[in-house]
């Protein structure tokens, strides 16, 4: 349990992010915003939530990495970049089978993954930034 504890308090951000995500997307009613009419939003919207989550979780953990002198664990992003897909594949599943207000679609599953790689490229970049080295096999 202290296990997950020192999880959230060490990643509040990415915690509140993903949380984020499973109210947004599985909240009964969604209301009308002024951007509605934009061909494609709700893609937009997916690719923006789960890009951000995934930089926001490379920032937090490269961030932890610097403080403690210790080397990226390229294998746990990895493991990062695995889950936040699969994430958004579980939620669509969740959309399609489990409410009766939201539909789960192909193309919002292929915005998630696309935001994740985009969001993983922005945290490889900001490894640089950070300047810390990925750990030896």
């Amino acid at each position: 349990m202290t296990k997950y504890v020192h999880s959230v308090t060490r990643y509040p951000l990415s915690a509140l992010c993903i949380a984020l995500i499973w109210v947004l997307s599985l909240a009964p009613y969604f209301p009308e915003t002024p951007l509605s009419h934009v061909n494609l939003i709700d893609k937009y919207t997916h690719f923006v939530m789960y890009g951000g989550t995934t930089a926001v979780i490379w920032w937090e953990h490269l961030r932890h990495c610097r403080k403690e002198a210790r080397r990226l664990d390229r294998r746990a992003m990895l493991c990062v970049l695995v889950a936040m897909v699969a994430l958004g594949g579980l939620i669509e599943l969740l959309q399609a089978y489990c409410t009766s207000t939201r539909s789960g679609e192909w193309l919002d599953f292929w915005a998630d993954s696309i935001g994740v790689a985009i969001g993983t490229v922005i945290g490889l970049a900001l490894q640089r930034w950070f300047r810390v080295p990925p750990a030896q096999s």
